[in-house]
């Protein structure tokens, strides 16, 4: 790893991207309104929301729910360490961007594995503070030890460490090992740590219809899980008040009202004791 001006960058080289076959981040930048996709991509995409629209609504208020989790815990939680698993393609307000909004001194680890994510590293982590720091580690979930073993390269994991997935945890067909997966990294971090979570659900027709088209249109399969499933992940913790709601209800800064509350997409915010 290289450090300069608060920013640490990976020295892994980039592997090949496949233009040809959709890739989640792609895709989910693409509903997003960004530039970083291919066709292959776009096709996919526009196949899901021709059956679910919604989906496009899903990806804008799934940032939102970021800022809105960010700010709480760097700013009322005191939360100087976030590790950001499955960060997907840099968009607008990433996480570093908004903690060190509040504590210019937050570091962040973003962690992903998708080898278009590690090509735009590089500008995802120029915009930080001189006094944070941001790195990223080339990783994939499924090897929570390593991730805690780079990360801790960067992060002081005897101080309280915020632990988010963002919609990645679909990818994971055994709920077991998602459990597992997640286990193992809130294990590591320490008391004061806390599990930001959220994932699409299987509370709609159209939302299951849209999986379906994703994987006719081959994309990788997405197991849309029901709330309570995904409550399973925050055993042992104490949520964090409105506790696991639709991600547009969780703490809506205008009350709510800019905001669909019917939308497929659970998610919450875990302490650890």
């Amino acid at each position: 790893m290289q450090l300069t001006g608060g920013v640490v960058v990976g020295s892994a080289e980039v592997p090949g991207i496949d233009e040809s076959t959709p890739h989640a981040a792609r895709i989910w930048n693409y509903w997003m309104g960004g530039k970083d996709n291919y066709e292959a991509d776009r096709a996919a995409g526009d196949a899901v929301a021709e059956v679910y629209p919604d989906i496009v609504t899903m990806a804008m208020q799934s940032r939102q729910f970021l800022i809105r989790v960010v700010r709480h815990l760097a700013g009322a939680a005191g939360i100087r360490q976030f590790l950001d698993i499955g960060t997907g393609l840099p968009t607008m307000q990433n996480t570093h961007e908004v903690a060190q909004q509040i504590a210019p001194e937050t570091k962040v680890v973003y962690v992903d594995h998708d080898p278009m994510v590690l090509a735009h590293a590089r500008a995802l982590l120029t915009n930080t503070t001189a006094e944070g720091t941001a790195t990223y580690v080339h990783a994939d979930y499924h090897d929570p030890e390593l991730i805690v073993r780079e990360a801790a390269k960067t992060l002081d994991f005897e101080r309280p460490v915020a632990v988010m997935f963002m919609g990645v945890l679909g990818y994971e067909q055994d709920l077991a090992v998602l459990r597992s997966i997640v286990g193992t990294v809130m294990a590591a971090v320490p008391s004061g740590s806390h599990l930001v979570l959220w994932d699409g659900t299987d509370t709609g027709d159209a939302v299951v219809e849209g999986g379906e088209k994703l994987v006719e249109s081959g994309g990788v399969p997405y197991v849309l899980r029901s709330p309570a499933q995904l409550g399973e992940c925050f055993a042992g913790l104490e949520l964090v008040e409105p506790g696991l709601t639709p991600i547009t209800l969780w703490r809506p800064e205008d009350g709510g009202t800019g905001a669909p509350e019917s939308i497929d997409a659970y998610g919450a915010v875990g302490r650890k004791p």
